[in-house]
Formats: C-alpha cells, structure tokens, sequence
C-alpha cells in the first residue's frame, strides 16, 4: 500500500510538473509549424531529386533538375533571377526605408490621427492584387481612357497613348512603383508598435549626455531600442519580395507576360509546378529560392540580431 501511495504521488507530482511546464504553451504552434513549413519543405526537398508528373510514381534522377536549372533554363537564368533579384534589392530596402519613416513620423502625432493614418497606410498590404487589378490597370491602360496617358497627352508631352502594360521597358518599373505602394505590411505595424513602446526616460537621459538633434535620437536610441522590430521588419521585406509572383501576367493580362518581362522565380516554379505538372523540377526551384531567401535573412540577422 505504502509503495502505490509513493507511485501515485510521483505521477500526480509528473502531471502537475508537465501541466506548468512552458512548453505546454508553443504545443500547438510547434505542431503547426511542423505540419505547415517543415514538412512541405522536406518533401520540396525530397521531390527536387525525382522526376513528378503528379500521375506516375516519382522517380529518382538525381541532380539532374538542378543541373538543367542551374545551365540550361535560359528563362530562369535570364529573367527569372535577375527580375526577383532586381525587384527585391529595390522594392524591400527602399520599403524598408518609407516603412520605418512613416513609422516614425506616425510616432510623433496624436492618438486618434495616428490611427487613421495607419489604417489607410496598411491597407493597400492587405488589399494588393484587387487593387492592383481594379486601380493600377485603369490608370496604366494603354489607351487613351488610361488616366496616365490622358493627363500625358492633355499636357502635350506625348502625342500618342504609351503600351505601358504591354512593353517590357515600363512593366518592370511599374511593378516595383506597386510594390513599393503595398510594401507598408506587418513590417510597418511592427516597427509603429516598436516606437510606440521605447522608454521615453532614455531620451530624456540621452540629452542629458549630450544628444542635440532629432537625427541623433534616432540613430543613438530610437534605432537600437527596436531592434527586434527592425529585425522582424527585415525579415518579412525579405520575404515578401522574394514571394512576389503574378503580378506581371496580371497587369499585362497573359502569361507568360511579354518577352518574360518582370518573370519572377515563384512564377517559374507555378509554371513548371501547375501548367506543365513537373512538380520535380518546379520543387528545385523553390529549393533555390529557398536557399536564396536564408542567405538574405542571414544578412538580416547579422545587421539587426542580438549577439
């Protein structure tokens, strides 16, 4: 009897120990990470060394997808790469940069204006492809109801409607111009959160050593006092740019768009992925671009991370 009442107290004494551990409260988010990012990509993984035509049982080719990717894909090593690369180097730091200037000048004012002014900022983030669809294509239209052609040729400085959509010069431009309209995402609400919340007292400190200007309260305490903010801000520009897919072939209205101008690496991978059902190669895509992505996050963390 004495040993099952020593037995029993153990076990209600390993319950009550696990019911208060901490990580009873990341459970259910380790279980979803798992089963919505590690998973799909490990199978992204294994599937990029087969060959997958989603019908027939994958068959194992080796490095063979990477291979023809790497030297003899002439869309993706020529438009593929160089639109994500030149897209993402333009629109994510600039974004970043507009990103935590709005942030901080929507510091600086009233309560009941600052949240006025944030929901109008966040909103083209979360409302992008309608708006796009809707807003841009009307006024990018190529003829002369198009709002750019008509206030261009009514200030005579064309004399007859530009293809804006439909030539390969001006889609790219006009991608990043709305990519920089719509990059005010989580990363802004982060950084505002970030402001919001730094000990006002440093700065009363900081004069007292010494602080003159409004540039140096930014740089000396405003910036290190938010660098996990400025972190999670550069972490999703990252991502989100390196993301960027469909955009072209929704503003010029077919796929591919013309001559594979703004062609992006995630619209190579649904090409190969969900047109051609070569799922094999479509998955070395993602790999890559996987990679690519972790390398910049790396930057990131190197930048803005604790040591």
């Amino acid at each position: 009897m004495k040993n099952r009442s020593i037995n029993r107290r153990k076990s209600k004494r390993k319950l009550s120990n696990i019911k208060e551990s901490p990580y009873i409260f990341i459970l259910p988010y380790g279980v979803l990470f798992v089963i919505l990012i590690v998973l799909p990509v490990l199978v992204a993984i294994g599937l990029s060394f087969t060959y997958f035509n989603t019908i027939e049982m994958p068959k194992f080719v080796g490095f063979k997808n990477y291979i023809d990717l790497l030297t003899g894909d002439s869309v993706f090593l020529q438009h593929g790469i160089s639109n994500t690369l030149m897209y993402s180097l333009i629109v994510g730091p600039i974004g970043y940069l507009l990103a935590f200037l709005l942030a901080w000048m929507l510091s600086q004012v009233p309560h009941r204006i600052r949240t006025i002014y944030t929901v109008i900022i966040y909103s083209p983030s979360i409302t992008g492809p309608i708006m796009m669809s809707v807003v841009w294509k009307v006024i990018f239209s190529g003829d002369q109801t198009g709002y750019l052609n008509y206030w261009l040729m009514k200030l005579q400085l064309i004399n007859e409607p530009i293809q804006w959509l439909q030539s390969p010069e001006h889609l790219m431009p006009i991608m990043i111009f709305i990519g920089l309209w719509g990059s005010m995402g989580v990363g802004f609400l982060a950084m505002l959160a970030g402001l919001l919340n730094i000990d006002k007292t440093l700065y009363e400190a900081a004069y007292i050593d010494g602080i003159r200007n409004r540039w140096q309260e930014v740089f000396y305490i405003t910036i290190p006092s938010m660098k996990p903010q400025m972190l999670f801000g550069a972490v999703m520009a990252i991502i989100g740019t390196f993301n960027a897919s469909g955009m072209a072939a929704t503003l010029s209205g077919g796929t591919p768009p013309p001559q594979y101008a703004g062609w992006m690496i995630v619209d190579h991978a649904n090409d190969y992925g969900f047109i051609r059902y070569e799922m094999g190669y479509a998955s070395a895509i993602t790999v890559v671009l996987l990679i690519i992505v972790v390398i910049f996050n790396k930057i990131s963390y190197k930048l803005f991370g604790d040591n």
